[in-house]
């Protein structure tokens, strides 16, 4: 498995594994599907900011992406940053999310991130499992914050001094 920055041709492939999460989950609160173009207008703008989008391949397959952006407007947050890490189907397990993490918080602190934040849905407790196991405490639980399939869902933010 490499993992390296995400271009523009690997778009339609991360969206393959992006939109099932968004359309048929718990797991992300938002129910628009992202194009090929809308990721590939992603991937330059995560690369002007400074900060990078990663994908995992395996054989010429993308198995999953990790990415980080400021946590909140404002120049007062530069160094507090929140990611997304999503991994395809047959990828969890394998250690594919826990190597995305690690990039992505390296390659945040190089940056001069002091801090990363998860937002994690109360829907996905195998994603507060994972960024436990990976050293992020709760912080703050935000209750009935995110609304999908005509119910709420809490968030939780989990957090790792980098």
């Amino acid at each position: 498995m490499i993992l390296r920055p995400a271009i523009a041709a690997d778009a339609e492939a991360v969206a393959a594994i992006w939109n099932p999460v968004i359309r048929d989950t718990e797991v992300t609160f938002n129910s628009v599907e992202k194009t090929p173009d809308d990721l590939s207008r992603l991937f330059a703008e995560k690369s002007a900011a400074g900060h990078v989008f990663l994908v995992a391949e395996e054989d010429g397959q993308i198995l999953g992406f990790a990415t980080y952006g400021q946590f909140r407007g404002g120049v007062g947050y530069r160094r507090t940053m929140e990611h997304t890490v999503v991994l395809a189907p047959g990828a969890h397990g394998r250690g594919v999310g826990r190597a995305l993490m690690t990039a992505v918080e390296d390659h945040a602190r190089a940056g001069g991130a002091h801090t990363m934040f998860a937002g994690v849905s109360s829907g996905n407790p195998a994603g507060i499992a994972f960024h436990a196991a990976l050293g992020y405490v709760e912080v703050a639980v935000l209750r009935e914050v995110g609304w999908k399939y005509g119910k709420w869902f809490d968030l939780h933010l989990m957090q790792k001094r980098l």
